[in-house]
């Protein structure tokens, strides 16, 4: 078992509706997703797909270093100065503006500012995991950006991080990083127990599922649903679902058994107005891998750390 014992940060997590920054959460989506498809094609190819995930840094997003010929390149979304800034080991540093612009305008001015550095990549410019079809490079539509929304954003996403890290301390066996997934927008934490999955068909699912896995996320909801259809939310899964996962008990109260999407479901809007958010989001992590591992056959004991 893991300590629930978080420091105790005194401001309130932030308010995060759908509603109040729906365009500009669908235009920086994309945006993330240009960056994010920048780490694919220089990364090594890793396990479950690591490879080309975002972190949480003290101001907001990195790639962290990527090889390009001998050099490391990095490109950081900056959420306090609102800018993105791309850095090499030779030094050299450019700086792409984060304001109300369409996406074909970032996707330019991002691979400009490589090419200025003498970095020719080449992605394709086909946005994923959304229902959006145009291409980066023609996409006028979603030019939104709002920086206090972005703040309000960040501001969640920085408390959560930690939460996640301390649940991931207290896990022995094989865990992913805790990061940011670009295409779904949501940031995660994988525990592993070394058996394999079945194979599945597409490839991503192939590789992102191929050992079994509980999973805790932050999702921070769907900008091209109906209102209220799919607000900010924690989830949960276990891969493959072993019998009986969605008739067990879990924790707080708010939490629930989602059929649809198969997981554990916990409205963000109910840990951010929790007397400790901290604790009830660890209390959901800790209850859902419980009842996830016992249902899958893993040894608790064995895996847990300390």
């Amino acid at each position: 078992m893991i300590s629930r014992a978080m420091p105790n940060t005194a401001s309130p997590w932030p308010e995060l509706r759908i509603a109040s920054w729906r365009d500009t959460y669908a235009t920086l989506l994309l945006y993330g997703q240009v960056v994010g498809k920048i780490r694919l094609a220089l990364a090594p190819k890793t396990n479950q797909w690591w490879n080309v995930t975002l972190y949480v840094t003290a101001r907001g997003l990195t790639t962290s270093p990527m090889p390009y010929g001998d050099r490391l390149l990095s490109i950081d979304f900056d959420f306090i100065d609102h800018r993105v800034v791309i850095q090499d080991s030779d030094g050299h540093v450019r700086v792409v503006p984060l304001e109300a612009k369409p996406v074909c305008f970032f996707y330019a001015d991002v691979m400009g500012a490589l090419a200025a550095m003498g970095a020719d990549v080449r992605i394709w410019p086909q946005p994923q995991e959304c229902p959006v079809t145009t291409p980066f490079t023609d996409d006028r539509d979603h030019a939104h950006y709002d920086r206090a929304a972005v703040q309000t954003f960040w501001q969640a996403l920085r408390r959560i991080e930690p939460v996640f890290q301390r649940f991931r301390a207290g896990f022995r066996g094989k865990c992913s990083p805790v990061h940011f997934f670009w295409g779904a927008f949501d940031l995660a934490v994988s525990r592993f127990v070394g058996r394999r999955a079945p194979l599945r068909k597409a490839k991503v699912d192939r590789d992102a599922y191929d050992e079994e896995v509980i999973s805790l996320g932050f999702w921070p909801g769907d900008p091209w649903a109906a209102t209220g259809a799919a607000e900010a939310m924690f989830y949960s899964y276990t891969v493959p679902e072993p019998a009986g996962l969605p008739d067990e008990r879990v924790r707080p109260d708010a939490a629930l058994w989602n059929p649809t999407l198969k997981e554990f479901v916990l409205p963000y809007e109910d840990v951010r107005r929790a007397s400790d958010p901290a604790a009830a989001l660890l209390d959901f992590a800790q209850s859902t891998y419980d009842a996830g591992a016992t249902r899958a056959g893993w040894n608790r004991e064995a895996l847990a750390y300390p």
